[in-house]
């Protein structure tokens, strides 16, 4: 495992680059879109999928590439990581996620900061945030442990791009994705009075969904226990 400081630095460029492509790519498929918001929001779905599969294939192996304090917080409650260490990755996940937003107004003249007014909030809202978290989760747990890096990053960059179409709130999943994004009036905004509600909705996906994963992987166990045994009887028997 790498020491903290290169894990914190590793979390920090990728959640930066990550709010740098969330923002950037709403900002240039706004522009570039005519006005045709499903366009606008085809690129940026494209994008933001694109970026996020190749930032975890470069940052996963240095600090497991969570960029999410939802996915840090499901990590230490199963024991992959260090609950003292928890804190400074949100820190730097926060703090990056500011800097992602101001790299990309930069690129795009826009004001350093600003805050959003892109109304989202209501239950359907809410609960696209749960399903959407829940589902993020889910993908991570199912295939962090069975299948390679590559792999894993393209079902969780398959799943993102996916469900910014099928989530009525088009899937932020991510607590610091969402603060930063309150901080950009534009296509990819959020007005702050609204953060509050997304940001319990995507707790409550993220503990629901290792609670479920934990059950899976429970009566995996216990299936592959049982099966070692019989193989043992058996070959006991042989004897």
């Amino acid at each position: 495992m790498a020491p903290l400081s290169k894990r914190l630095a590793a979390e920090a460029l990728g959640t930066a680059f990550l709010l740098a492509a969330i923002i950037g790519s709403g900002i240039m498929g706004e522009r570039l879109s005519g006005g045709n918001v499903a366009i606008a929001l085809l690129a940026n779905s494209v994008a933001t999928g694109c970026a996020l599969g190749a930032l975890i294939l470069v940052f996963g192996p240095i600090s497991g590439a969570h960029f999410n304090p939802a996915v840090t917080l499901a990590m230490a409650s199963r024991g992959e990581m260090s609950w003292r260490d928890v804190v400074p990755y949100i820190c730097v996940q926060l703090a990056a996620a500011f800097v992602g937003v101001m790299t990309a107004h930069m690129m795009f003249n826009e004001p350093l900061l600003m805050s959003a007014a892109h109304v989202r909030t209501d239950f359907p809202q809410w609960w696209s945030e749960f399903i959407a978290t829940f589902g993020l989760l889910s993908v991570i747990w199912g295939c962090a442990r069975r299948h390679s890096l590559p792999t894993t990053a393209l079902a969780i960059a398959g799943y993102i791009t996916a469900a910014y179409w099928f989530t009525g709130s088009t899937s932020f999943a991510n607590p610091a994705v969402t603060i930063g994004r309150a901080f950009s009036n534009t296509f990819a905004g959020i007005r702050p009075d609204d953060v509050v509600g997304f940001l319990i909705a995507q707790l409550l996906g993220g503990a629901v969904a290792t609670l479920v994963w934990w059950w899976f992987s429970s009566e995996m166990a216990q299936r592959s226990v049982n099966a070692q045994r019989t193989v043992k009887a058996s070959t006991d028997v042989g004897r």
